[in-house]
């Protein structure tokens, strides 16, 4: 098998796959299309009390594509993982191309926290992969990367499989078919994953209320 690029990781995207390893030290990489499909619909997410009462503490600071590298490095760094060294390589190519990005969450002393991954191709953005060094970080990593998403312009927020976690803040799952279609129409349009400044707490739980 020839080597991937970043160009030919575009094209899977734009036909609704996306790459995976069994683990760390596997070298191979296999192709996945599920058949039931996870997706953050952006005017649904849920921010619980629990999580409210966590962002309004404010003991944190946000920024988008600050350290790429280590935001992927702490969705790596657990026991079990699907991130080798190949995919690790082609995100970062991808990053550099301008079509991946991060949201990171720092706490006070500027220590990284938590944080979300991903790709962007027309008004689709495919989620990654998250962690969380503190609890609720990958929470409000979330909730800001849907008011991003939203301010930017996106239809479609894939987040591949339906977790439990993902399910509490409102994700759901569609048919492989349903998702194509929202896929097919979401790459025609235009979003721009940068423009939107950094916002403040007050205006992420401000327009979330107005959505829900």
């Amino acid at each position: 098998m020839s080597e991937l690029t970043p160009d030919m990781l575009m094209r899977a995207y734009a036909m609704g796959i996306f790459p995976m390893s069994e683990h760390r030290d596997d070298p191979e990489i296999f192709w996945v299309d599920p058949r039931r499909r996870g997706i953050m619909p952006l005017d649904g997410f849920h921010i619980s009390r629990s999580l409210r009462r966590r962002l309004r503490r404010g003991d944190f600071r946000v920024s988008v594509n600050r350290d790429f590298a280590a935001v992927v490095d702490g969705c790596a760094d657990r026991d079990d993982t699907w991130i080798n060294a190949e995919i690790r390589r082609l995100y970062l190519a991808l990053h550099l191309k301008g079509r991946a990005h991060s949201l990171e969450v720092w706490d006070s002393a500027e220590t990284l926290i938590g944080g979300v991954y991903g790709v962007t191709l027309g008004a689709a953005f495919f989620g990654e992969s998250m962690f969380s060094r503190r609890t609720d970080a990958s929470k409000i990593a979330l909730a800001f990367l849907v008011d991003r998403l939203n301010l930017g312009g996106f239809t479609l927020f894939d987040t591949q499989f339906l977790t439990p976690h993902l399910a509490s803040l409102g994700g759901q799952e569609v048919s492989r078919a349903a998702y194509h279609a929202r896929l097919r129409e979401a790459i025609t349009q235009e979003a721009d994953f940068t423009a939107p400044p950094v916002p403040t707490v007050q205006e992420v739980m401000q327009r979330n209320t107005q959505m829900s």
